[in-house]
């Protein structure tokens, strides 16, 4: 174990980061965007990749097997947002937006994507009436992510209050449409089924044929990807969890082999790792 990388604090967290030293050509190191790559701030349109992430994955991914970023945006929004097109080092990049519906491969630079989901166009029609008759709070806004919609309540002067109040009532909105609903930090998105990180990274992974895998998140949403891990674990494949570290979503920090102060903390812990491949 190269000294300066951080040290996991479980057995498991160690013999996966071991796995991937001694082997990196068949590992893949898949991370979330907001919370992990991009500081989340007030308005999720101004979210842009940490000052260092694109140098730092830059650096990393001609060392390993693959990069790839598994996010609930649009795939075409993360590669904008992210500054990750035409980079040096992340010729071969796979963006899986909306948990795996797009694909974006910076090989070819075309988002590939699935039909969209009905439910989406019905529930976003009726979503404006629906909080209005529910009492929304001053601040609660309606962000369109092209294959789901997300109610956020971070700018209500209660967010917590009104995350809770709406949770049950956007949960019934998503059943009747055929969609779920996957809770966040301060942020409620209905989408459809079957969508989820867990299901993309696993996907993925069984396409590379990777040997082993890391994967960075921050938030509820990066649970099914902790889990794909976990199972991949248990199957023989050894594994690392990183969690992009959240006083917000202790759930994901529990479950984490290595937690890490944020973006920042996610950006310098990608650099000791290029570093520790780029002398072995």
């Amino acid at each position: 174990m190269v000294s300066s990388l951080p040290h996991p604090a479980t057995p498991t967290g160690r013999d996966g980061l071991a796995a991937l030293l001694a082997r990196p050509a068949d590992a893949v190191v898949a991370l979330d965007f907001d919370g992990t790559l991009a500081d989340i701030v007030p308005d999720p349109e101004q979210a842009r990749a940490h000052p260092g992430a694109v140098a730092a994955l830059a650096a990393l991914a001609p060392r390993v097997a693959s990069v790839a970023v598994v996010t609930g945006r649009p795939a075409g929004v993360a590669v904008r947002y992210g500054g990750f097109a035409g980079v040096p080092g992340l010729e071969h990049l796979v963006v899986l937006g909306h948990y795996g519906a797009e694909r974006w491969d910076a090989v070819t630079g075309t988002v590939r994507a699935a039909a969209p989901h009905p439910g989406v166009a019905a529930v976003r029609a009726e979503l404006p009436g629906f909080l209005d008759r529910a009492g929304a709070w001053p601040g609660v806004w309606i962000e369109e992510k092209g294959r789901a919609v997300a109610v956020h309540t971070r700018r209500a002067q209660d967010p917590e209050g009104a995350f809770e109040a709406l949770k049950g009532p956007l949960g019934d909105l998503a059943v009747a449409h055929g969609l779920v609903l996957e809770p966040g930090r301060m942020v409620l998105e209905l989408r459809p089924p079957g969508m989820d990180k867990g299901v993309a990274l696993a996907k993925y992974v069984r396409e590379v044929g990777a040997g082993s895998v890391l994967y960075a998140g921050d938030d509820l949403g990066d649970l099914p990807a902790f889990a794909a891990v976990e199972k991949l674990r248990s199957d023989g494949t050894p594994g690392v969890l990183v969690c992009s570290g959240s006083t917000e979503v202790p759930e994901l920090a529990g479950r984490a082999d290595l937690a890490v102060q944020g973006p920042a903390g996610v950006v310098a812990f990608l650099t000791e790792l290029a570093g520790a491949l780029g002398e072995g």
